[in-house]
């Protein structure tokens, strides 16, 4: 899963009278999230879900009636295009983003549920956020289910050389944790949102082993978390 995968603002919303600068930054999107996302699926032969517009038009990680699905603004960016939307102009965007990435990931999972075990969503986040340095390379999040949240903390390799931490740089009071309990939780899923600092993977070869990384990481948390089932 890999819901802040584009930048892409389709004509029609005259880019969100934003500059060019702003429209294919951080805010607008989650860079490098996709290609790990896809490593990582291809390596777990999993089906890989990912959104296909900026988040500044609908964030597909926010309900509906969230204020913060279509942000007036982002960090430090006023979004002229998102400002003193009526509701009617809220619904199309819901209509036309939200509603169909939601149901197509529904629908997957349907198809696939005899076989589906896990919920992995990448995303990706700024080193600096207000002027703040970020510590954090890797954060392990999770909504109302923690189980496999947890399983990947016991499980972090030894040998990890980056800073890991649960529930950073965001957790679900920063409200994050939608698509995990909405499609994850609801269908009995483990699940799990995996947040990488961008500046790990902005090049080909660091996706490549970024994503090398959580496909180890990850098979070893779900054989442990199944092996403790097991044993109980």
């Amino acid at each position: 899963m890999c819901e802040h995968a584009s930048s892409h603002i389709p004509p029609e919303f005259n880019q969100l009278g934003l500059s060019d600068d702003v429209a294919n930054s951080h805010v607008a999107w989650d860079p490098g999230a996709l290609p790990v996302a896809r490593r990582l699926a291809d390596d777990l032969d999993a089906v890989l879900i990912f959104g296909t517009m900026s988040r500044l038009l609908y964030d597909c990680n926010r309900p509906p009636e969230a204020p913060s699905a279509i942000p007036a603004r982002s960090e430090v960016f006023d979004i002229p295009g998102n400002t003193d939307l009526t509701e009617v102009e809220r619904a199309a965007r819901v209509a036309q983003i939200y509603t169909p990435f939601s149901l197509a990931l529904t629908e997957e999972i349907s198809r696939h549920r005899e076989t589906l075990r896990l919920m992995v969503t990448i995303h990706s986040f700024t080193p600096v956020f207000h002027d703040v340095e970020r510590e954090v390379e890797i954060g392990v999040l999770h909504g109302e289910d923690a189980r496999f949240a947890q399983a990947m903390m016991q499980a972090k390799p030894r040998n990890a050389h980056f800073c890991i931490r649960l529930n950073e740089p965001y957790a679900a009071a920063d409200g994050v944790a939608h698509t995990l309990d909405q499609h994850g939780l609801a269908n009995n899923l483990l699940n799990v949102m995996i947040e990488v600092r961008n500046d790990l993977i902005a090049t080909h070869a660091d996706q490549r082993a970024m994503a090398q990384f959580l496909t180890g990481w990850v098979k070893q948390a779900l054989d442990q978390f199944n092996h403790g089932e097991d044993a109980a």
